[in-house]
């Protein structure tokens, strides 16, 4: 490294002091080589940008203190990954693995240090029983290929397991508010619809940026990094062997794309991709499939927030009912008590005399014809379907 970034070896999981810039602030990285290796530096942007010859605005797309979407970048010598805790820059030759010591990213580096060295190598370090099955066999994924895969496999595998806490926790405070609707049920289910929209636009956006590349061969062709630094260091690109290292500065964007262009008459797979589509079709598929599970719980959510709305129409309903069952019934009592507050008035009548017990059947008909009345409106009610049966 340069001299603002002391680098030394370590374990994964240690954290190593450097020197840092008096104006830029220095960042915890992890660097593994093909042989999974690790170094653990601390380096300001810049330092940085000249070992993987990127710009700023693509590193920018790595500090966590900018919210910028889930990307996979394919650049002239390195892919920039920014997949939700997984921020790196993979080249030809190693990895640059941002925060190794946060507790989502340990897993990643620790499979990186086993997946990353090529076939042979293992067999190698197994004692040699399979070297000469491992010589007989293709050569396996790139390098960058097998770095990619990690992150992908680490980035959808996360994603289910927060879908599957999420449908853990979901499912049964759903079925507890469908038996009781309270306060407390209802604000349990809010909090976890909040969640699962967070979580869903989450995994949407990888989602969308694995199938933008695959419905893009350029910019799968991009990915490609052992390819075009093989094309920069045959013969007829005219570079020298100096080229393959990925912290060279001599090969530009430019000569990068005029090699493949010339190694295409040499080489039939420069526009070969399928190697890498099947590989970003078994993540996208996988992602999709966790995509598909938050959509069920989405329908399950909304389901159970019709029902309730259901429910709540019917006891308003019932509501409606009983207020209307009261309305008449106070209507007839209040005739009734008119009639009966009219002739219990101190008011002298001339058949008051001659009939003193006139004023106990104007009472006993008056009840009747108010009770026929409530009666008249709960059929009228019922007939025109304004209550239940």
């Amino acid at each position: 490294m340069g001299r603002e970034g002391h680098v030394v070896a370590a374990d994964p999981g240690a954290v190593v002091l450097g020197k840092k810039k008096s104006m830029t602030v220095a960042r915890s990285w992890i660097m593994m080589d093909g042989a999974g290796k690790g170094k653990v530096v601390d380096v300001d942007k810049y330092d940085i940008m000249h070992r993987v010859h990127i710009h700023a605005r693509d590193l920018r797309i790595l500090d966590p203190l900018l919210s910028y979407p889930s990307a996979i970048l394919g650049r002239d010598k390195a892919i920039v990954l920014n997949l939700e805790h997984i921020k790196a820059i993979i080249t030809a030759e190693e990895v640059l693995l941002r925060d190794p010591t946060d507790e989502n990213v340990v897993p990643v580096v620790e499979e990186l240090q086993r997946r990353l060295p090529p076939l042979n190598a293992i067999c190698q370090a197994q004692g040699g029983q399979n070297d000469v099955e491992a010589e007989e066999e293709e050569d396996e994924s790139p390098f960058e290929f097998r770095a990619l895969e990690v992150a992908l496999e680490a980035i959808c595998s996360f994603l289910a397991a927060r879908t599957m806490e999420l449908e853990t926790a979901a499912y049964p405070a759903l079925d507890e508010l469908t038996s009781k609707i309270s306060s407390r049920n209802l604000d349990r289910v809010r909090k976890l619809k909040s969640a699962m929209t967070r979580l869903t636009a989450r995994v949407q956006k990888v989602r969308d940026e694995l199938e933008q590349l695959l419905d893009d061969d350029d910019d799968m062709a991009d990915l490609y990094l052992s390819r075009k630094l093989d094309g920069s260091s045959s013969p007829v690109s005219g570079a020298g062997a100096a080229n393959w290292f990925p912290a060279s500065p001599t090969i530009g964007s430019k000569i990068s794309r005029a090699s493949r262009g010339s190694m295409a008459t040499v080489r039939g797979d420069e526009n070969d991709v399928e190697e890498l589509e099947m590989i970003l079709e078994a993540y996208f598929m996988q992602i999709d499939g966790t995509l598909n599970k938050l959509t069920t719980l989405r329908e399950y959510i909304d389901d159970t927030e019709d029902y309730i709305n259901i429910q709540l129409d019917n006891h308003r309903n019932q509501l409606i009912q009983l207020e209307l069952f009261l309305s008449a019934g106070t209507v007839c009592l209040s005739l009734y008590s008119l009639v009966a507050g009219i002739f219990g008035m101190n008011i002298p009548y001339t058949w008051n005399n001659d009939h003193g017990y006139m004023f106990k059947w104007v009472v006993i008909v008056t009840g009747l014809c108010c009770s026929f009345l409530f009666l008249l409106v709960v059929f009228y009610a019922r007939h025109k379907g304004l209550v239940g049966s």
